[in-house]
């Protein structure tokens, strides 16, 4: 049976994450300590000074967490995945799954990431509900709103724009009136949107300083929803910062993959959630083995090859969504 693993990003933490992964892993533990100047076990389940909510914050923490799990999951089981994929922060625990970088270098780059991330002021976001990404897409055209972005493809009926306060403020009305629900995010930046190119020209130096290998298992990519390659990691890692996260294509192209179980490795069920509306609402997204490229893929109704096998996902459920940021 094919399996996929995924990880959470921003919006999955929650106070008490990591439980006593921290003790069964002391190794792990202990080098986290050492690179983020703190205790992320205490971080984690105690959280004294109410940090856990602050970017610079949760993205090292929910990384380590992804990471113990991860490991965990493996000593439990001994089985590997045969693909993963990761929501925004949760890609940088995929490619540690693949074996793209170590867990160190993994979180060095989250330090830096985040920090970067953390400097933008002045941004909003906001999930509308409901809507198709061709109609939203024709709303930002047509009524004015060329300044807003789209910063997460959630799920076929869950989308996330980007960018700045007032004109989040001023798409709420515009979206009701076409029958979305639409919430805005406790967020202070403008997250996956091209008001982010400043941190991703920064995150670009900074990935000059690291290493990477050829991932040992498919990763498939947030930007073009396709596997990474060695060669592209720094560009798509820095890219990640400012464009779309596409991951109902993502899903869709592990589906088109003959993926007949989806894990998510991390706290909570977001992800889950989403992979089962995708599975519910979209058809696999079939693609030729030398066609892996975005460049191929248009629009039009998909071939549904190979959907004899019934896809399934553990730990899915439906779920109303949060007033959380995932990235």
């Amino acid at each position: 049976m094919i399996r996929a693993f995924v990880f959470p990003g921003q919006g999955s933490q929650k106070k008490g994450m990591g439980g006593e992964l921290f003790d069964l892993f002391p190794n792990i533990t202990e080098k986290a300590d050492k690179i983020l100047g703190y205790s992320i076990k205490e971080l984690c389940l105690e959280d004294k000074q109410d940090v856990l909510k602050l970017t610079q914050y949760t993205q090292p923490a929910l990384y380590t967490v992804n990471a113990l799990m991860y490991y965990q999951k493996i000593q439990e089981t001994g089985q590997k995945p045969d693909f993963v994929a990761g929501h925004s922060l949760g890609e940088y625990n995929a490619l540690l799954a693949s074996g793209a970088f170590d867990f160190e270098t993994g979180l060095e780059l989250i330090c830096i990431r985040s920090r970067l991330m953390a400097k933008a002021a002045g941004g909003g976001m906001a999930a509308v509900i409901g809507l198709g990404e061709e109609k939203i897409q024709e709303i930002l055209d047509e009524k004015g709103l060329e300044a807003i972005d789209v910063a997460n493809f959630n799920s076929p009926s869950q989308t996330i724009i980007s960018g700045m306060k007032e004109d989040i403020d001023r798409a709420e009305k515009v979206f009701q009136e076409a029958g979305a629900r639409y919430i805005r995010l406790n967020v202070s930046g403008a997250f996956h949107s091209r008001y982010m190119e400043p941190a991703r020209k920064e995150f670009v130096q900074s990935l000059e300083l690291f290493q990477f290998s050829d991932p040992a298992i498919p990763v498939i990519s947030n930007v073009e929803a396709r596997p990474y390659t060695k060669d592209k990691i720094r560009q798509l890692l820095a890219d990640q910062i400012s464009h779309s996260v596409k991951w109902t294509e993502s899903i869709r192209y592990l589906m088109g993959k003959g993926v007949q179980e989806f894990h998510e490795i991390g706290p909570g069920k977001v992800l889950a959630g989403l992979v089962a509306q995708i599975q519910k609402q979209a058809e696999p997204l079939v693609v030729a083995e030398d066609a892996d490229s975005p460049a191929v893929v248009g629009g039009g109704r998909i071939s549904r090859e190979g959907a004899g096998t019934k896809i399934t996902a553990s730990s899915l459920g439906s779920r109303e969504f949060k007033e959380d940021y995932h990235n």
